[in-house]
């Protein structure tokens, strides 16, 4: 048995539980995610930086760990994980190590053995909200004290804790059964023959992974790199990536999308089609406990087919504050919120949920696709 942990969040709510992971202290928003499976790729997802990630299955850890399905370089970026019941024993021959010993090696903290279903249903009717998991310090009042002295998530930039600190070109695509796929530090070269410049707010691999599919020549570029300094390089399109926080505190994020919109064609996933929505004039609202999980229906108002996405964010671009320059193209059905839209005069798409999956469904990747030809000029298949 590990040792006693406890959970407090900031209303008062304590839960307690086992620790696993690092023994330590940790705090973070706490969101649920409703996906089965994917816990690695969730982790490693730089957009949970500043959060504390509860799964709602009922067993984590089962196939263990491996080298493929990292999401980010460095590793974990989620604050800490709460799971109903954590594996010790994995079995998959993809398998290097087990999730514990994986956090452990990362000073992860996590705490298994709480009701993950009354938790989940706590933060739907009370909202997302700031928490605590300690092994350490076992009052709950001294952790109460400690959570609610938190300034919360909202104002730290985690972006430039996430970013790439140099640019690098990328040629890795996706996993394929029976092919070599080592893990994936920064490749060299490039043989897309379209080239694409990916500013990293926090990006995803497997959205390299899919452009790289998709033909593109792939650049990664950090956050904060000028907009200026891009276009000298003179791509044929440019990707705003997800990542995490709110998208407001990414100033300079915005203001760089600004001067680039009218210049190139541009695709923002997450983060990036929130930061657009702010460089266009428009608004952000956050959601009460946020979208994550691979299992959100979404509706493509252009086709009127239904796509079950992946999906990690608690804002939403508010598109009717954006006066007409957009259209809404996609909607979530399971609250009606904005999941994507496009600019009625430029070359400008975006949307709110995650194509690449990693993990989730592949019903979206065709937007990589319908990416390259907005560049091209060539029609969609």
């Amino acid at each position: 048995m590990g040792l006693k942990a406890l959970l407090v969040l900031a209303d008062g709510t304590v839960f307690e539980g086992t620790g696993f992971g690092a023994a330590g202290e940790t705090i973070g928003e706490v969101v649920f995610n409703t996906s089965m499976t994917g816990y690695q790729e969730i982790l490693t997802d730089s957009s949970y930086k500043g959060q504390i990630v509860t799964m709602t299955y009922t067993q984590m850890g089962n196939y263990g760990i491996n080298e493929e399905d990292i999401e980010s370089g460095g590793g974990i970026k989620a604050e800490g994980f709460i799971v109903k019941e954590a594996c010790d024993f994995p079995s998959n021959w993809r398998s290097s190590t087990g999730l514990g010993d994986y956090m452990r090696q990362q000073n992860i903290t996590g705490i298994q053995g709480l009701d993950t279903r009354a938790l989940t249903r706590h933060l739907r009717t009370h909202g997302a909200q700031m928490g605590i998991i300690s092994c350490l310090d076992l009052n709950p009042h001294s952790l109460l004290a400690k959570v609610r002295a938190h300034p919360g998530i909202a104002t730290f930039d985690f972006v430039k804790e996430v970013t790439t600190t140099k640019a690098y070109e990328w040629t890795q695509g996706t996993w394929q059964w029976g092919a070599a796929a080592p893990l994936a530090p920064p490749c060299q070269g490039g043989d897309g023959e379209v080239r694409v410049v990916v500013y990293d707010f926090g990006v995803k691999l497997n959205i390299l992974r899919h452009l790289a599919d998709a033909g593109f020549r792939v650049t990664v570029v950090p956050a904060q790199t000028p907009a200026e300094a891009v276009l000298e390089m003179d791509p044929d399109g440019i990707l705003l990536s997800n990542g995490p926080g709110d998208p407001q505190t990414v100033v300079y994020g915005i203001e760089n999308a600004r001067k680039l919109l009218g210049k190139k064609p541009v695709f923002g996933i997450c983060l990036g089609h929130q930061i657009l929505g702010l460089a266009m004039g428009g608004s952000t609202y956050k959601l009460k406990f946020g979208h994550h999980g691979g299992n959100h229906p979404v509706k493509d108002l252009a086709t009127n087919k239904v796509e079950i996405t992946s999906q990690n964010h608690n804002y939403c671009v508010d598109v009717n504050s954006l006066g007409g320059k957009v259209r809404l193209t996609h909607t979530n059905l399971y609250d009606g919120t904005e999941e994507g839209m496009m600019h009625v005069e430029l070359p400008v798409i975006s949307v709110q949920h995650h194509p690449e999956a990693g993990p989730g469904p592949n019903d979206s990747t065709h937007l990589f696709t319908r990416f390259r030809h907005m560049i091209t000029g060539t029609p969609a298949a």
